[in-house]
């Protein structure tokens, strides 16, 4: 009777996380994802299930992570605008500076418009974005620190896809100052 490995699940799901972001769902094998979580394909089917199971697992885990990380990061900022510009620059920070860039844009453009599952995940965490900027853009009316020409809502769709080119054009150019200046650019475009 085989014998199944103990392994920590949750470091095991972070070094898959790692072959996903960088290789890509369709790109990585199996045994890319076992020889990196260090155990045998029995113990992932056994615990885990299979490549497609490991993968939502791999991607909620990326974005529950990232959810928490910038909720506990505003939460520091008191100026609703300076948080709105701290968030644009993390934006810009992860697609300039990671070496695979933003897994959940990888995800979006590589399987989710095809997987409900995996786009399920990915609504959930741009509409986690969307609440987020939305909810600090409508304090900073409030606040008088913006002023809004059009809806807040539509301002809040213009910040957060701006972040999608942004990563589109460092695939295409790896220009850091290019994607700094738009960043910059919307940053006043937003406080006049």
């Amino acid at each position: 009777m085989a014998r199944n490995v103990e392994f920590d699940e949750e470091l095991a799901v972070s070094r898959a996380m790692d072959v996903f972001w960088k290789k890509g769902y369709n790109s990585t094998k199996m045994r890319d994802l076992t020889e990196a979580m260090g155990i045998n394909s029995s113990s992932l089917y056994n615990t885990i299930g299979d490549k497609h199971q490991l993968f939502l697992r791999c991607i909620k885990h990326y974005t529950e992570s990232r959810m928490e990380a910038a909720t506990k990061q505003m939460r520091l900022i008191k100026s609703p605008l300076k948080a709105i510009e701290k968030f644009i620059q993390s934006s810009v920070y992860t697609i300039t500076n990671e070496p695979n860039s933003c897994l959940a844009i990888k995800t979006t453009f590589e399987v989710a418009t095809g997987d409900e599952k995996v786009q399920k995940i990915i609504k959930s965490d741009n509409e986690f974005t969307y609440n987020l900027l939305i909810d600090l853009v409508k304090k900073a009316v409030e606040q008088k620190e913006i002023t809004v020409t059009q809806d807040a809502e539509m301002l809040t769709d213009y910040i957060i896809n701006n972040f999608t080119g942004w990563h589109e054009s460092f695939i295409i150019h790896q220009d850091k100052k290019r994607i700094k200046k738009m960043a910059d650019f919307l940053v006043a475009q937003i406080s006049q």
